[in-house]
């Protein structure tokens, strides 16, 4: 077993291949059938355990409960080898960003946005939640690092802020008003977001070097 991170639930074991792979797969698609047919609240180890046809023993052994399944989830969507796109364009980068969002909160059943109403009953699903968006957080800054080298923003920029301001319109409209999904709205968010940082909206503090 790993190391606990200080501020959160015990991450799952190496994940090697074979049998425990294939039960590793097994229980985490079932984990993902019960949220999105059933909810959280009808989320139960043993439920997983018969969806998944792994003894309840297995699952209890090595997930503990319904909390170490929900970690575990999560740690396979930051397993992912997920990059974002270049497209040649700001505005081209953050609108491919955004439509894979909104593909993700919308498809049926959506494995997203059940993640996203799990974060809110439970602070393990809610800290496992954060760090697999401070990941993806990470990656996108490539996507601002390409704008400055094409010389679209001119440094220093604020990454994070960017992308903040380029996304968040996508959660508010589908995971928190629950509005149906406008299929405009990932180009317009990107094209405003663009904007914005080009006027300089998201201007970041100097490089430590830059006063010397």
């Amino acid at each position: 077993m790993t190391s606990p991170p200080p501020d959160g639930p015990p991450r799952p074991a190496p994940r090697p291949g074979g049998r425990t792979a294939r039960i590793r797969t097994q229980v985490l698609d079932a984990v993902h059938a019960e949220l999105t047919e059933h909810g959280y609240d009808a989320l139960t180890v043993d439920t997983v355990a018969a969806r998944a046809g792994v003894h309840r023993t297995t699952v209890y052994r090595r997930w503990h409960d319904v909390g170490g399944l929900i970690t575990d989830v999560l740690a396979a969507a930051a397993d992912i080898d997920w990059h974002p796109r270049d497209t040649g364009s700001l505005r081209g980068d953050l609108a491919v960003l955004n439509h894979e969002i909104q593909d993700s909160l919308t498809e049926e059943p959506s494995i997203a946005a059940a993640l996203i109403a799990v974060s809110f009953r439970s602070e393990e699903a809610a800290r496992s939640l954060r760090r697999l968006w401070e990941d993806r957080y990470l990656q996108s800054e490539i996507i601002v690092e390409r704008a400055i080298r094409r010389g679209e923003i001119a440094p220093p920029v604020d990454a994070r802020a960017l992308l903040i301001a380029a996304t968040a319109p996508l959660y508010h409209e589908l995971a928190l008003l629950r509005t149906p999904p406008d299929p405009r709205l990932p180009d317009r968010a990107a094209g405003t977001a663009a904007l914005a940082a080009q006027a300089g909206a998201f201007a970041g503090p100097p490089p430590p070097d830059a006063t010397r």
